[in-house]
């Protein structure tokens, strides 16, 4: 990673009408690129806003009518954002969040746009982490751009994989090699990254991985079921992971992932793993030795700050 790559960024949301339920505009620091984000209530403000009738990106974002736990999206361009969200959004019902994405000088042209959309749907695909409602995937090489504006669109999509996740759709981060790289030994895709485990007095044992601050539970893990624990937050998660085949039988009250699964927390890993409510930074303890996880990361966090720590 380079020095530059290391400088933070300055992140603007302004609130437009004051309210945090209402119209939202996000800008980064000295970057032309302008975002409006709204619900179905505020989606008349949105369309009115000058700076979005013009030439950009926009995404509808709602949860999946097929997959409650999915998030849904739909991508489009056009030479007034305004008018063709309106046109997109009436066609469909699952949206509950519209984005829009211009510029502040108003320099993108259809064919940036194009691009834009195209690279958008291509990354949003690669990431796997929500359903696409988009019919067609544009092939990018169609989009034909000089090479500088090729560059500058690369650019322009750096950025909104800094911004999207801020105002809270994360569509375009790749998934951890953990869950992608399925195919190859769990030791060759988990180099470099700190192990945990869960080693319950019943014998039940369980694995997992935190990738770029995510956790993941590696395939062969087990996890208790049938303890017949009253309180269990994470019971239908549990239950949707057997329905999906990333749980499997194994055994009396006992079942195994036959598969890698990103949880949303340590602490939800755990509770599916130990079928109660769990503090999974107490739970998962770095395998083979007796550290929790929430001491690691308090010992991380000391690390990061210390100025002799090489990059």
């Amino acid at each position: 990673m380079t020095a530059a790559e290391n400088f933070g960024k300055t992140i603007q949301l302004f609130l437009v009408d004051g309210k945090p339920s209402g119209l939202r505009k996000a800008t980064i620091h000295g970057w032309t690129g302008l975002l409006f984000v709204s619900g179905a209530s505020a989606f008349g403000d949105l369309t009115a806003r000058e700076e979005v009738d013009r030439t950009g990106v926009y995404i509808l974002s709602g949860p999946d009518p097929d997959n409650a736990r999915t998030v849904r999206v739909y991508i489009g361009s056009g030479n007034s954002v305004a008018e063709r969200i309106k046109q997109s959004a009436l066609k469909r019902e699952f949206w509950e969040t519209a984005i829009t994405i211009t510029t502040s000088d108003d320099d993108l042209s259809k064919g940036h746009a194009e691009y834009l959309e195209a690279r958008l749907i291509e990354l949003t695909a690669q990431a796997g982490r929500v359903a696409l409602d988009n019919g067609t995937q544009p092939d990018t090489s169609r989009r034909r751009l000089p090479e500088a504006d090729v560059a500058n669109m690369e650019q322009f999509l750096s950025n909104l994989r800094i911004i999207l996740p801020v105002i809270g759709l994360d569509m375009l981060k790749p998934q951890p090699r953990a869950v992608t790289q399925s195919q190859q030994p769990v030791a060759e895709r988990t180099t470099g990254e700190v192990r945990c485990e869960i080693r319950h007095k019943s014998g039940v044992r369980a694995f997992a991985v935190e990738e770029d601050g995510e956790f993941v539970v590696l395939e062969g893990s087990e996890a208790l079921s049938g303890t017949g624990y009253v309180q269990q937050n994470y019971g239908k998660l549990k239950e949707q992971l057997l329905v999906d085949g990333v749980l499997m039988p194994s055994g009396t009250e006992r079942l195994r992932f036959v598969k890698p699964w990103l949880f949303s927390s340590p602490s939800a890993a755990a509770a599916v793993v130990l079928d109660r409510n769990s503090n999974g930074r107490v739970e998962w303890k770095v395998e083979g030795a007796k550290q929790t996880y929430h001491e690691w990361q308090e010992r991380e966090a000391v690390l990061n700050q210390s100025p002799d720590r090489s990059p």
